[in-house]
């Protein structure tokens, strides 16, 4: 891994992996505010990027993701190199979508899953989480209420394993922005998915 940003102790009891998604890095706005804001003496919280950012990092260049396969390879190869008595993966998007199709053979204390992109916008015929039907680690879905990759209404009609609970982020869309109107922020959003991952991480 060529390179990573590490918050958090480094003798941490628990260890939190945490991948990006598409359409921007680890160093993005989101993905720094929740590493920064979870990481303690108790959670230790490494981000990385999969092959396709590191290139653009290197170039500037955007480039579409790898392949399921490259993406898949390379999240084994972080939770080998970053082995940990108590491993959670966790990813935005894209990321937490590779780590759920890997996280049973992974065997982590668990798995967060940052806007889980159920469906392509518009496309609901193209349905991505039907593995979720039978997940057996213990999951934390932190969905947008209007994500457009999979909003509550429609996500509450779907079958989910019990191993699967979900924190509902207010009015929230696929970045987790609420709209003006909501009573709500974006700041005060990732607040409480700060929390809540928190909570999850520390009950495991």
């Amino acid at each position: 891994m060529s390179h990573v940003l590490m918050n958090g102790a480094d003798d941490a009891p628990n260890r939190v992996l945490l991948a990006h998604g598409a359409g921007a890095g680890m160093e993005h706005a989101v993905m720094t505010c929740l590493a920064e804001g979870l990481a303690d003496e108790h959670i230790q919280v490494i981000r990385f990027e999969f092959p396709f950012m590191q290139k653009t990092r290197l170039d500037g260049r955007r480039r579409p993701p790898d392949r399921e396969p490259a993406l898949l390879t390379c999240w084994r190869e972080v939770v080998a190199e970053f082995a940990h008595p108590r491993l959670f993966l966790a990813g935005k998007s894209m990321g937490g979508r590779m780590a759920s199709l890997i996280a049973d053979e992974l065997t982590p204390a668990g798995l967060i899953l940052l806007g889980f992109p159920f469906t392509p916008p518009n496309k609901p015929e193209k349905f991505r989480g039907q593995h979720l039907a039978s997940l057996q680690t213990p999951s934390l879905l932190v969905q947008g209420e209007r994500d457009n990759f999979g909003n509550k209404e429609t996500i509450l009609g779907y079958d989910l394993a019990p191993t699967i609970q979900t924190l509902w982020v207010k009015d929230g869309d696929h970045s987790f922005s609420p709209r003006k109107s909501s009573g709500t922020t974006l700041e005060h959003n990732l607040a409480a998915i700060v929390a809540g991952m928190r909570s999850f991480i520390l009950a495991r």
